[in-house]
């Protein structure tokens, strides 16, 4: 994407602040809407225009060429402990944006959906499996997807494309240190080995995710707004590793020697194990994630190692 008007909603979060920073350094001109709940400003670089606002609000700045609506409440831990503001967030804030979009002309929507909906697969997940809304974020992210499948269907002239998001990272050191307790565990897990503390680990340690560092997220969310595409895509690599193979990478990388240590697994539903099958996003736009698990830990890393 260049030269063009586009909005970013959760634009001072960890995904949204990448995403605005780096379509702003192409010659875009960016809009990042946040209300701070999750994001900072401080996120963001001095070419994109940040404006605080909710999704929820009227007039919203929707007068664009295309939006990337990624703001949500963002975790299982959330949508528990206040289900009807998740709900009103993640489903009426996207079609509140989307229909504020539509009025003022903007044909292009790119959303924030999830992959957590697949469960605990060890196999590469498709798009075309079935999915199960196992907690209350589930079901509120694929509230979005059933309202942009409608949105698809009844007007010609408006794309809605939403990327289910595998375990995505980049660091304390990159724009994710103010998640803080949501960080992804890559970061939570580097920045307690780096500081001499032992990182906890639920269950054995063999629990594995599909990381995916958030410069491939953001290369993603370009090419399916690029192509104006329809449905739902994988962002992942197909690549997993499990948190004890993560514990070594991240030793080795900071030349440390500091064991994790176990606890029981506290939740029901508990997601073991996630792979993302990336064909379609592939067959579509020719994206493929760049950063291998090892070199993205050692970016992780690196901060720490300057200090």
């Amino acid at each position: 994407m260049d030269d063009s008007r586009v909005l970013v909603t959760g634009g001072a979060g960890f995904i949204g602040s990448n995403l605005a920073n780096t379509l702003a350094a192409a010659g875009n001109d960016v809009i990042a809407l946040d209300n701070e709940f999750l994001g900072t400003h401080e996120n963001l670089s001095d070419d994109v225009e940040f404006v605080e606002a909710d999704v929820l609000d009227d007039d919203l700045p929707t007068d664009v060429d295309s939006v990337f609506h990624l703001a949500a409440l963002s975790s299982r831990q959330m949508l528990e402990e206040n289900p009807r503001r998740g709900a009103r967030v993640n489903v009426e804030g996207f079609v509140n944006v989307v229909e504020q979009a539509r009025a003022d002309g903007c044909d292009t929507i790119v959303y924030a959906s999830t992959s957590s909906a697949y469960g605990s697969r060890t196999e590469p997940s498709p798009e075309d499996m079935d999915l199960e809304a196992s907690t209350g974020y589930d079901a509120s992210m694929l509230g979005r997807e059933r309202y942009a499948e409608y949105y698809n269907d009844f007007y010609d002239d408006l794309t809605c494309a939403g990327a289910r998001f595998f375990s995505v990272y980049q660091g304390y050191g990159g724009n994710e240190g103010h998640k803080g307790e949501y960080a992804n565990t890559v970061s939570q897990f580097a920045d307690a080995v780096a500081t001499g503390e032992s990182p906890v680990l639920w269950g054995d340690g063999s629990q594995t995710r599909d990381f995916t560092h958030v410069d491939d997220i953001v290369r993603g969310l370009e090419a399916i707004a690029d192509h104006e595409l329809a449905g739902v895509y994988n962002l992942g690599t197909g690549d997993p590793y499990s948190f004890n193979e993560t514990i070594e990478l991240i030793n080795d990388a900071l030349g440390t020697d500091v064991e994790p240590v176990y606890e029981p697994i506290p939740l029901e539903n508990y997601v073991h194990d996630t792979c993302a099958d990336i064909t379609r996003i592939r067959e579509a736009t020719g994206w493929e994630p760049e950063i291998d698990f090892e070199e993205g830990v050692e970016r992780v890393c690196a901060p720490y190692l300057e200090e």
